[in-house]
C-alpha cells in the first residue's frame, strides 16, 4: 500500500519520470519534422493535413482515456501508452507519402493523448493523498524532458538519420519504461486523506455544478495552451520580421518563453502553498497577459525577448493547476475534459494567429494571447467562491 512516505515518494518520482519522457520523445519527433516532409516529398499542405492526425489521434483518444482509467486504473494506461508512445515514434520514417505519415501519426496521436490523460490522473490521485500542491512539478518534467528532447535532437540531426534517431528514441522510452513502469504497476492509486475521501458509490458525482466547474478549469487549461501554441509557431516569426531580428536571435525568443515557464513550473509547488489556487491563476493570467502585450508590442529585440520570458511565467503554472483541479472534482473523466479542450486550445492558437495577422498584423493578432490570458484570470476570480466549494 502506497500509504507511507517512501511509497509515495517512489511513486512521485515514477510520475515524474513519465511526465519527463513524454515532453523528450514528443520534442524528438518535432524536431525531425523537416526531415520527414523531405523524405515523403510532402507538400507544405499535404504535411499540414497529415501532421492533423497527431491532434486527431490524441483528442480522440483524450476523450476516451478516462473510461479506461476507471476500469483499468490511472498507472496500468499510463504504463500501456508509454510503450505505445515509445513504438509509434519510430514509424514516421518508415512512410513514403503524406498519406502513410497521417496514418502512423494519429497512432502516435493516440498514445500521446492517452498518456497525458493517465498521468495526470495519478498525479491528481498523488497530489490529493499527500496534501501539497505539487502538481506544477510534473509539468515542469514535461517541460525539462522537452528542452532535453528538443536539445539533444538538434544536436544528433546533422549526423543521424531520422530513422535511426527516432529508432533510438523508442529504445530509450521502452528501458525508462521497463524501469519505472513497474513502481505504478506494483501499487494502487493512493487514496485521499480520509476527511476529503468521497463516499465510495459517488467519487465524483457529475451534477451540472461539477460539470460546469470542470468547463471552467478546462477554459482556463485552453486559454493556456492557446499562449503556447502561438508563441511556439509565431514567435520567433515576429522578430525576424518585425523587430529585424535574425533567425539566431529570433529563434532565442521561444527559448526564454520555455525557459521561464520550466522555471516557473519548478517553483509553482511554493508559489501554491503560499498563495492558494485561486491567487497564483489570477495573479499568473494577469502577468502573462502584461508581458505578451509587451512581447507583441514592444519596439525594441530586447524587450520583446523580456516580454515572452514574463509571459512564460505568467502561463506557467495556469494549466496544471487547472488539469488538477477538474481531475479532483470528477477523476479522469474531469482529467480527461480539461486536457482536451487545453490541447484544443493549442490547436487552434496558431491558426487563429495566422488569420488574425492577415487581417490586421501579426504584433495584433500576437495580443490575442494576452486578451486570452486575463480571461483565464478573470474566470479564475469569478468562480473563486464555486472552486474552492
Amino acid at each position: 500500500m502506497p500509504g507511507n512516505g517512501n511509497s509515495l515518494t517512489r511513486l512521485r518520482t515514477a510520475i515524474t519520470v513519465f511526465f519527463a519522457l513524454d515532453g523528450f520523445v514528443f520534442a524528438g519527433w518535432v524536431v525531425r519534422i523537416p526531415a520527414i516532409k523531405e523524405q515523403t516529398d510532402a507538400s507544405a499542405s499535404a504535411l499540414g493535413l497529415a501532421l492533423l492526425g497527431v491532434s486527431a489521434g490524441a483528442v480522440v483518444t483524450m476523450v476516451l482515456t478516462g473510461r479506461l482509467c476507471r476500469r483499468f486504473g490511472n498507472h496500468r494506461v499510463t504504463v500501456a501508452c508509454a510503450v505505445l508512445l515509445s513504438l509509434s515514434v519510430a514509424l514516421p520514417p518508415l512512410t513514403h507519402s503524406a498519406l502513410a505519415l497521417g496514418l502512423v501519426l494519429l497512432v502516435f496521436g493516440a498514445a500521446y493523448g492517452g498518456i497525458n490523460v493517465a498521468f495526470n490522473s495519478a498525479a491528481v490521485d498523488l497530489v490529493a493523498a499527500m496534501r501539497r500542491p505539487i502538481m506544477p512539478s510534473f509539468h515542469a518534467a514535461f517541460s525539462l524532458g522537452g528542452m532535453v528532447g528538443a536539445g539533444l535532437g538538434a544536436l544528433v540531426a546533422g549526423s543521424l538519420s531520422p530513422t535511426r534517431h527516432l529508432l533510438l528514441l523508442t529504445v530509450t522510452g521502452l528501458l525508462v519504461t521497463a524501469v519505472a513502469g513497474p513502481v505504478l504497476l506494483r501499487q494502487e492509486p493512493p487514496a485521499p486523506p480520509e476527511p476529503e475521501r468521497p463516499a465510495e458509490d459517488a467519487p465524483r458525482r457529475l451534477d451540472g455544478r461539477t460539470r460546469g466547474l470542470v468547463l471552467v478549469f478546462g477554459l482556463i487549461a485552453g486559454c493556456t495552451a492557446y499562449g503556447e501554441g502561438a508563441l511556439a509557431d509565431w514567435g520567433a516569426l515576429h522578430l525576424e520580421e518585425d523587430l529585424a531580428a535574425s533567425p539566431g536571435a529570433a529563434a532565442i525568443g521561444y527559448s526564454c518563453f520555455a525557459l521561464a515557464m520550466t522555471v516557473g513550473r519548478l517553483t509553482g509547488t511554493t508559489l501554491l502553498e503560499r498563495l492558494g489556487r485561486t491567487r497564483t491563476v489570477v495573479a499568473g493570467g494577469a502577468t502573462a497577459a502584461a508581458g505578451m502585450l509587451l512581447g507583441s508590442l514592444a519596439p525594441a529585440l530586447w524587450a520583446a525577448l523580456l516580454g515572452y520570458a514574463v509571459t512564460g511565467i505568467g502561463l506557467a503554472n495556469l494549466f496544471p493547476v487547472a488539469v488538477e483541479r477538474a481531475g479532483a472534482l470528477a477523476g479522469p473523466s474531469g482529467v480527461a475534459t480539461a486536457s482536451t479542450l487545453g490541447y484544443g486550445g493549442m490547436l487552434l492558437g496558431p491558426p487563429a494567429i495566422g488569420f488574425m495577422a492577415d487581417w490586421f498584423s501579426l504584433p495584433a493578432a500576437l495580443t490575442s494571447v494576452a486578451v486570452l490570458a486575463a480571461v483565464a484570470a478573470l474566470i479564475g476570480f469569478a468562480t473563486r467562491r464555486a472552486a474552492a466549494g
